[in-house]
């Protein structure tokens, strides 16, 4: 019933500068810009999904809301959403999973630079039923306009979104058995811990669980237990959140130049763990969000 991932959120305290960041780190133009309801929204839309911008305007409990989650938190990604070809069905999945769907929304944007309008349904799961993660799902019959890339080197899609976990068997059963995703892998490695990816369209959802390292030292044994059993509340206080990005370029060695040449931060290219990828880190210009560029396997340049 999850036809996609439509876009991702990211919030941050200053719309212009985060949009000027985005602008350099992808090599394109904003597709969507807008203000209402307490916030200004900036976004790109790429191949396969769009990411927005989101930063508090005015008063309102909107924007009073959007200004306390960025005093708590930070800038960082705050939301997914998913698409799918129709919201009535899948509201009435989502109440059946006792997901806890609010009532479904007709919601409309108009783009302040062309004057376009667009329209869709939406839903929100709640949160407290998705682990933490504050998930969307929308309908709607009309694409938005595509990013215009401004330099070689751009960014083309989005590869993986990173889901951190503190329960692999619970959060395997949400985005597996309960959304309705298909698990393309489940892996685990003493280094990377345990990974599982869920297919979404063209793209993955890629959930990780990272245990802490245990100790042999006897004359710890106690401390650790109690440590461990501290740190387990703490995981599930927290439960799940939005971990990070990673897009796909086509040259990577001509996204590095281009990055480099800009003034982003960004590591030395180097190869990836999927046979064929080649990867590398982007370490500033993202308002917080951990991000990563890969090239996939048998890549060609722009």
């Amino acid at each position: 019933m999850i036809t996609g991932l439509d876009h991702v959120v990211v919030l941050t305290g200053d719309i212009n500068a985060a949009s000027a960041a985005y602008q350099t780190l992808f090599a394109r133009a904003p597709a969507w810009q807008n203000s209402g309801d307490g916030a200004d929204r900036v976004l790109f839309t790429l191949d396969n999904t769009t990411l927005e911008l989101m930063g508090p305007s005015g008063d309102g409990a909107n924007a009073d809301r959007i200004r306390s989650v960025l005093a708590a938190q930070g800038e960082g990604l705050a939301s997914i959403c998913f698409r799918t070809s129709d919201i009535a069905k899948m509201h009435r999945r989502l109440d059946r999973l006792t997901l806890k769907p609010d009532v479904i929304a007709d919601v409309e944007s108009r783009d302040a630079i062309s004057g376009a309008v667009l329209s869709w349904k939406r839903t929100r799961a709640a949160t407290d039923a998705t682990r933490g993660v504050r998930m969307f799902f929308l309908e709607r019959d009309k694409e938005r306009p595509l990013s215009v890339r401004t330099t070689p080197g751009s960014i083309t899609a989005l590869d993986h979104v990173v889901v951190s976990t503190s329960d692999p068997e619970r959060a395997a059963a949400l985005y597996g058995a309960r959304l309705g995703l298909d698990m393309a892998l489940d892996r685990s490695h003493p280094d990377w811990g345990r990974l599982m990816f869920f297919r979404c369209g063209d793209l993955i959802v890629e959930v990780t669980h990272r245990p802490g390292k245990e100790t042999d030292t006897s004359q710890d044994k106690l401390q650790d237990k109690l440590q461990d059993k501290l740190q387990d509340k703490l995981q599930d206080k927290l439960q799940d959140r939005l971990r990070g990005l990673c897009w796909r370029v086509t040259d990577i060695d001509a996204t590095h130049a281009r990055l480099f040449q800009a003034g982003v931060d960004v590591s030395e290219v180097r190869t990836g763990r999927k046979p064929g990828t080649r990867v590398m880190t982007v370490r500033n210009g993202t308002c917080g969000v951990p991000t990563l560029l890969v090239q996939p396997s048998a890549g060609k340049p722009d």
